[in-house]
């Protein structure tokens, strides 16, 4: 056996260096920059305003994490930086990372006091309601929709090509956001009209977005509340990154409702970042429930198994787990015929 080391506890304790050195340079725009064409130090450092104490080793640093590459001392991108990080391609993911930058990195310094007390670290925490602010803010709710398309865009792509969508003609997405999700599969699926369903002040984003991509014959907006309304009827029902964001009787109530508004055999499609049955290997998803420990008054992440007998209980059947991208997994269940 080979010698006990503590490589991978310091990489884990100072591994908000990595972090904060990408999301540095998402804000910065390197990546969008370099997406034109590898330059030098001196033009970097000119085009990106950084201080000559700190522009070579900050771009190095980002070679040495495989971000950037550098030849002959110049800088261009990586392969999956060029195609996820460049503002100008469809194919950007920044949006959460920008999101993430600018609000969650500082928010999880104070994850102990939310770990002793419960309570989320947020806006919420100087009593300001996040949800309520950021849609009142277009600014805001336009950049949070776009983050939201980014974390989604990959899940999007699975979904429209694993499930068999051959059998129905209609379906919602609840809580589409920008409308991502409903693009992606629309697009897919040249037989399916769509619905996204969100709070009202999303619909101009959302009506933008879908012309855009030259779909507004096949989907359109449904304004609502689902607390305060019904979910909009449809022969299969969308919910991304949505249950989490609640406590066990709210997901419960939302299941509740997917089901009154499915046909008889209708599909409900639930995905979120899925804590695998053992909770021993995704970290990711174990690490969003932290973060929604973060950001909300009682939400939080769950095992397939846990998802599937809730859905069981709201009536559905025939439930099962899929794998979708990267930590991503659906959990699917039909309403009796």
């Amino acid at each position: 056996m080979g010698a006990t080391t503590p490589d991978n506890i310091m990489q884990l304790g100072m591994g908000f260096w990595a972090s904060k050195a990408m999301l540095s340079a998402v804000e910065l725009g390197v990546f969008t920059e370099l997406a034109a064409g590898p330059a030098d130090l001196p033009e970097l450092q000119a085009r990106l305003k950084l201080h000559p104490r700190s522009a070579r080793d900050f771009l190095d640093t980002l070679v040495a994490l495989k971000l950037l590459e550098r030849e002959d001392g110049r800088y261009r991108n990586a392969t999956d930086t060029d195609l996820f990080l460049d503002k100008a391609k469809p194919s950007y993911i920044g949006g959460i990372l920008e999101m993430a930058n600018a609000r969650l990195y500082g928010f999880w310094g104070s994850l102990t006091e939310a770990l002793h007390t419960g309570e989320p670290q947020n806006e919420a925490k100087h009593s300001e309601d996040f949800f309520a602010a950021l849609y009142a803010e277009p600014a805001r709710l336009r950049g949070f929709l776009a983050a939201m398309s980014g974390i989604s865009a990959g899940a999007a792509q699975a979904i429209a090509a694993k499930f068999d969508w051959s059998k129905y003609t209609t379906f919602a997405d609840v809580g589409a956001a920008q409308g991502m999700v409903p693009v992606v599969i629309a697009r897919a699926h040249p037989h399916l009209q769509a619905l996204g369903f969100d709070l009202p002040a999303v619909q101009p984003i959302f009506d933008e977005f879908v012309a855009r991509h030259g779909l507004a014959d096949r989907i359109r907006f449904h304004s609502g509340n689902f607390f305060d309304s019904p979910m909009p009827k449809a022969d299969v029902i969308v919910m991304g990154h949505i249950l989490h964001d609640w406590d066990l009787a709210e997901k419960r109530m939302l299941l509740e409702k997917a089901f009154a508004a499915l046909p008889n055999g209708g599909a409900l499609i639930v995905y979120d970042a899925v804590i695998d049955d053992e909770r021993r290997s995704n970290a990711f998803g174990l690490l969003m429930s932290l973060n929604m420990l973060i950001e909300t008054r009682g939400g939080f992440d769950y095992t397939g198994a846990d998802c599937q007998a809730w859905m069981r209980d709201a009536g559905f059947v025939s439930t099962r787990v899929e794998p979708l991208l990267g930590p991503d997994s659906m959990v699917i269940g039909f309403k009796p015929e």
